[in-house]
C-alpha cells in the first residue's frame, strides 16, 4: 500500500517539536505492515542543504502552478526515508526556522507557504508524479489540512485521506481576506469548508473534508470532544464520531537506546543499571552542579504555559530545599525563561539551565537525571515521557492526554504489582505539583524500589510497533469502503 505523508517538519531533517519525530518514525514503523510511505514537506534551506551534502540521486518533477508560482518535486531517498521535497524558493529559503524568523515572529505569509504544501500535496496525490499514485493521503497538522480539502474539491478520482490532530491548540486560522487566493471554489466557502466564524481555518476546513481524523492518543481523542478541552472545535469533532480515532504515539527505540546511545556518558539497560550512574555525573559536570548522592530531575521542553512550566519555576527554591538538583533544557515563553535563569543566579551549583534547542543534550540528560517533570496543562500525546521511560528517568507528568496513557502511577496497587513506571498527579496546581515531587522524593528514598519502578519503565513499549499496526489497519480498513 503506497502512502504519501505530508508534514511540514520531518526528524532528521528539520524539527521544532514532536511532530517532527511522530512524521520520521511512523514510515519506517509501517513497513512492517506492507506500507510503503513517501513523506512530503517544504524544502527549507536546512533540507535542500541536507540533500546536497548527502549527494543522493534526485529525480525533478515539475508541477503546474502552484498557487500562481511555479514549483517543482524533488524525489529522492535519504537514509532510507522516501521523500517528496516541494522546492519553491519564494516560499521556503528563508533565515529562521520553519513558521518563524530569525527574531521569531512568524512569517506573514504562514498561510500561503503551507496552502501551497497542501495544494501541491494533492496534486501529487493525483499523478503530478508520474508513477506515484497512492491509496493513502496522510496529512499532519494545520500545516497540512488543506490537503483534503483540495482533494475533496476536486471532480477527479482520490485517494482517501487522514488527517492527524498533534496540538489542537495549533490551528492555522487567517483573515477571510486570504480565501480568493487558496484556489479554492466558491463552495469552500462555507461551514462545511474552510469558512470559520468569518476566517479561514485551514484545520477546520481539513477536519470536515478527511475520511478519518486520528489524534495522538486515546485521552486526548476524548478530551478534545469536550467543552473544556475542544479549543471551539469540540463539536465538529463530536460529529466525527467513530471517524475520529486516538492513536498514542511510539519513538524510534533505535534512535532512543541506553544500550547503544553514542551521545551518552555510559551504555546501560534495564538488566544493568549500575553504569547509569557514570551518566549522572557527567550530567553534574556538564551543568556545573554540586556533585552528591540526591536525586536530578530535569526539564526538557518548550519552557510554555501549556507545558505548565510557569509551575516549576515558580518552584525552585522549594525544589532546591528539598535537596533535588535541577537540570533545564528548552526555549519558549521570555518570562518562564527568565525566571529558571533567575533561579540558577541564585543557586548556580543547585540549578543548571539551557535555553535553546540541543537533540544531544536532551539524550544526556534523560541518562543522567533520576526523574523528567512534565506538569502540562493539556499533552496531545508528549514524548518527553516515552524517553524517559526508555531511559529510566522517571516521568512525573499531569493527568492529561497521552501523559495519562502512557505513564503507570506509583500508587499502593501499582508499586505492590511492580507496575509502576512513575508519578501522575492533578490538576495542574502548584500544590498538586509539589506534592507529586515529594511523593517521588519518598519513592527516592527507596532504593530498592526505584531501581524496580527504573526497570519496568524501561521494558515498557515505547515503540512504534502496536500504533503502527493500528494505523496500518485503519488504512486497510479505509481502502476497502
Amino acid at each position: 500500500m503506497r502512502v504519501l505523508s505530508i508534514a511540514s517538519e520531518v526528524f532528521p531533517l528539520i524539527k521544532t517539536g514532536g511532530l517532527a519525530d511522530v512524521a520520521g518514525a511512523l514510515p519506517f514503523a509501517l513497513t512492517d505492515h506492507g506500507c510503503e510511505v513517501t513523506t512530503m514537506l517544504p524544502g527549507y534551506p536546512v533540507v535542500m542543504r541536507a540533500l546536497d551534502r548527502a549527494k543522493v540521486t534526485i529525480e525533478t518533477h515539475r508541477l503546474d502552478r502552484v498557487l500562481g508560482a511555479n514549483a517543482q518535486i524533488l524525489s529522492c531517498t535519504l537514509d532510507s526515508l522516501r521523500l517528496f521535497v516541494l522546492d519553491m524558493p519564494d516560499l521556503y529559503d528563508r533565515l529562521g526556522g520553519p513558521y518563524t524568523d530569525a527574531e521569531g515572529h512568524d512569517y506573514a505569509d504562514n498561510w500561503m507557504r503551507f496552502a501551497a504544501l497542501a495544494k501541491a500535496g494533492a496534486m501529487v496525490a493525483q499523478g503530478a508524479v508520474a508513477g506515484f499514485e497512492p491509496e493513502i493521503v496522510h496529512a499532519h497538522d494545520w500545516q497540512a489540512a488543506l490537503t483534503p480539502v483540495y482533494l475533496a474539491a476536486s471532480n477527479r478520482p482520490r485517494p482517501k485521506t487522514v488527517l492527524t490532530i498533534h496540538n489542537l491548540a495549533f490551528q492555522g486560522n487567517y483573515p477571510a481576506a486570504i480565501f480568493p487566493q487558496l484556489e479554492l471554489p466558491a463552495a469552500s466557502w462555507s461551514i462545511e469548508g474552510v469558512e470559520y466564524y468569518g476566517n479561514v481555518g485551514f484545520l477546520k476546513g481539513g477536519l470536515h473534508a478527511c475520511d478519518v481524523v486520528t489524534t495522538v492518543s486515546p485521552t486526548y481523542a476524548k478530551e478534545i470532544v469536550t467543552d473544556g478541552g475542544g479549543m471551539g472545535l469540540d463539536g465538529l469533532l463530536l460529529g466525527r464520531g467513530t471517524r475520529l480515532v486516538g492513536i498514542v504515539n511510539g519513538i524510534d527505540t533505535t534512535i532512543w537506546d541506553p544500550k547503544t546511545d553514542r551521545e551518552i556518558a555510559a551504555p546501560y539497560s534495564a538488566t544493568a543499571l549500575k553504569p547509569r550512574t557514570h551518566n549522572k555525573r557527567a550530567l553534574e559536570g556538564e551543568f556545573g552542579l554540586r556533585r552528591e548522592d540526591g536525586p536530578i530531575f530535569a526539564v526538557v521542553s518548550r519552557l510554555t504555559w501549556q507545558k505548565g512550566l510557569d509551575l516549576v519555576a515558580g518552584l525552585c527554591d522549594e525544589i532546591v530545599a528539598r535537596g533535588i538538583r535541577l537540570v533545564v533544557v528548552g526555549t519558549g515563553e521570555g518570562i518562564i525563561e527568565g525566571a529558571f535563569q533567575a533561579a540558577h543566579a541564585r543557586h548556580p551549583d543547585r540549578i543548571g539551565v539551557r535555553i535553546g534547542y540541543d537533540e544531544p543534550l536532551s539524550h544526556r540528560v534523560q541518562a543522567g537525571a533520576d526523574a523528567i517533570v512534565i506538569p502540562s496543562r493539556f499533552e496531545p500525546c508528549g514524548l518527553t515521557q516515552l524517553y524517559g521511560l526508555r531511559y529510566g528517568c522517571l516521568p512525573i507528568v499531569t493527568q492529561v492526554g497521552g501523559l495519562a496513557d502512557t505513564v503507570v502511577d506509583a500508587n499502593y496497587a501499582a508499586v505492590s504489582a511492580g507496575a509502576a513506571t512513575g508519578v501522575i498527579f492533578s490538576p495542574p496546581q502548584r500544590s498538586a505539583l509539589l506534592a507529586a515531587i515529594d511523593r517521588t522524593l519518598d519513592l527516592y528514598s527507596d532504593v530498592g524500589l526505584w531501581r524496580k519502578m527504573q526497570t519496568a519503565a524501561m521494558k515498557a513499549d515505547v515503540s512504534w510497533a502496536k500504533s503502527a499496526r493500528l494505523y496500518a489497519k485503519l488504512y486497510r480498513d479505509l481502502t476497502e469502503e
